[in-house]
């Protein structure tokens, strides 16, 4: 099974298929997938000392950064997540970037931002939407229309403890809907990443 991979100039980990979203649009419906030639499902979820043995294998010399990325929300393994990234940590001097749908807190049932302190480098949070009816609509949380919000709060309290904190939607909405979510990052205080969608189906 693939734990991790190569996508650009980043080493990419990929520790989990579970997620508390079903979003109508997720890569991992399509036939091309995320990493085009690379299977991303998990015949079970790695341990910690699988994925760091796993990093071993790789020239890492060779990337500008690690990234939590695969077919699943990667912060329902938030205590995981942080015992490899103190270990990265160690060993590496890459940065280390996780994408995420900012349910974080949600899953652990209380704030584990303070936690990512010193061990994490930059955050992204994919937003898909400018208010919760219609995240709801896309995203189909486990959480409800409550997930939008508490994405929202993940965002503001990683600012405080993370260097580079960004929220991300995808160019396939209106450009009113683009100038509103952007106005929402802006009063949180975050960037917002514009990505291009390619449609694999």
């Amino acid at each position: 099974m693939t734990i991790t991979y190569e996508l650009e100039n980043a080493l990419y980990l990929n520790i989990t298929n579970r997620c508390t979203n079903n979003c109508s649009f997720c890569v991992r419906n399509s036939q091309e997938g995320l990493s085009q030639g690379v299977n991303l499902w998990l015949k079970r979820e790695p341990t910690v000392e699988e994925v760091v043995t796993d990093i071993q294998k790789w020239d890492i010399d060779r990337y500008q950064e690690f990234v939590f990325c695969g077919y699943g929300e990667p912060m329902i393994r938030t205590y995981d997540i942080i015992e490899i990234c103190t270990r990265l940590k160690t060993a590496y001097s890459l940065p280390i970037r996780i994408n995420t749908n900012g349910h974080a807190n949600l899953i652990c049932g209380r704030d584990i931002t303070p936690q990512l302190t010193g061990v994490v480098d930059a955050v992204s949070i994919s937003m898909n939407a400018k208010n919760s009816k219609e995240y709801q609509q896309l995203c189909r949380s486990q959480y409800g229309e409550r997930a939008y919000a508490a994405m929202l709060d993940f965002a503001t309290k990683c600012k405080k403890h993370i260097p580079r904190v960004r929220l991300s939607i995808v160019d396939v909405m209106a450009k009113d809907d683009i100038q509103a979510c952007r106005k929402i990052a802006g009063e949180i205080g975050v960037d917002l990443k514009v990505r291009h969608f390619v449609n694999h189906n």
